[in-house]
């Protein structure tokens, strides 16, 4: 989906600025819609809530399928937002996973449901790639629609899927209000190294498809690219999980922080394809540690009749921030250029590093205080 969605959106785009508007609708469509599944889920339990999601995001491939083939920009937009309203119920899949693990399995549980993630690095822009020309003369059409039916194949997937539901009491009782959490150091180094993590992750990867076509490479690199970007974003998870348990978080999460750095460092290096997939695979990773990180953090934050508007609020200012580092990325690159925008991520590495030092130094102190028995 990000892989097609700018290159589409700059062929129907008047103003090819706005090329990378059906990928932040994407993102824009995560962030409404983050609250909202928490809430019905907490009410029909999470299976029925992730079947559902699948058909509304069935719906909303073949929207796009529908747009590319009357060349509607606004349709595209609006088809890329209802995949972002799918896609939010998505983000909990790795909080179902942690719900049912034991408080030293969660970071290994995370991790290991986002490794599926290494499946979609291989087969998402494959199938972009080798579906595009089914249809003749409409191309990628054929990819919107082979999108549609791998989400119909979630939706029966998941209806074997038992996951554990939360008791009545714990529906019942609404634990501390969500601005006394919030206020949690653990929250605030939670929620910002997964803001940072994924806003320039979404301000980085959006613009690389439009910037390698404007470095006159084809469209099968791009697709290249961005495999190695996805298996970068997600091949670490299968080992992530046991790294936080054994180096512990802070450092794990500093070392996404030195990787991030090293993806601008490669972008700015050079134009060739090596170094838009080395890059990208680095940006991968660092975005791989921190919100693996992040996440992990935040199952300490709550208690189980909070987990819900807990997760939702960080789901929320994450995919918020996200929407706006992918609006930006169009805005960016076609203005100013694409070594402006990655230079413009700097700042916020520096911002997320000394963020995870200062919960560092709190962690250390709470260690420090702590009775020993």
């Amino acid at each position: 989906m990000f892989f097609v969605g700018s290159l589409i959106g700059a062929e129907l785009a008047t103003n090819k600025a706005l090329a990378t508007l059906p990928v932040s609708a994407v993102i824009l469509g995560t962030a409404l819609m983050t609250v909202p599944a928490s809430l019905v889920m907490r009410r029909v339990g999470r299976r029925a809530g992730f079947m559902g999601a699948a058909a509304i995001g069935a719906c909303g491939f073949l929207t796009c399928a529908l747009a590319l083939y009357s060349s509607l920009f606004w349709v595209l937009c609006v088809g890329a937002l209802t995949v972002g309203f799918y896609h939010a119920f998505c983000q909990y899949y790795r909080f179902a996973a942690a719900d049912a693990a034991t408080p030293e399995f969660r970071p290994k549980a995370i991790s290991l449901v986002m490794a599926g993630g290494v499946v979609a690095g291989v087969l998402g822009p494959t199938l972009a790639v080798n579906s595009r020309e089914i249809v003749p003369d409409i191309e990628y059409l054929g990819s919107y629609l082979s999108l549609a039916a791998l989400t119909m194949c979630i939706l029966v997937l998941v209806s074997f899927v038992r996951i554990p539901r939360l008791s009545e009491a714990d529906r019942k009782d609404t634990g501390r209000p969500l601005l006394e959490i919030m206020r949690q150091p653990r929250f605030i180094a939670a929620a910002g190294s997964s803001m940072i993590a994924y806003g320039i992750m979404s301000l980085l990867m959006t613009a690389t498809p439009l910037a390698m076509r404007a470095c006159d490479h084809p469209v099968d690199d791009a697709g290249f690219v961005i495999q190695w970007h996805v298996v970068g974003m997600f091949a670490p998870s299968f080992f992530t999980g046991h790294l936080i348990s054994r180096f512990g978080l802070i450092k794990i999460m500093l070392t996404g922080a030195i990787l991030l750095l090293l993806a601008v460092a490669s972008a700015l290096h050079g134009i060739m394809i090596l170094n838009f997939m080395v890059s990208m695979f680095f940006l991968g990773m660092g975005w791989n540690f921190l919100f693996v990180g992040g996440s992990t953090l935040l199952t300490e934050v709550h208690t189980p009749s909070e987990r819900g508007k807990t997760q939702a609020a960080h789901d929320f200012m994450v995919f918020a921030t996200t929407a706006l580092g992918s609006f930006l990325s169009g805005q960016l690159l076609f203005n100013f250029g694409r070594e402006r925008v990655n230079l413009m991520a700097l700042p916020l590495i520096i911002t997320v590093t000394l963020l995870v030092i200062w919960f560092g130094f709190i962690q250390r102190a709470e260690d420090t205080a702590a009775p020993t028995v």
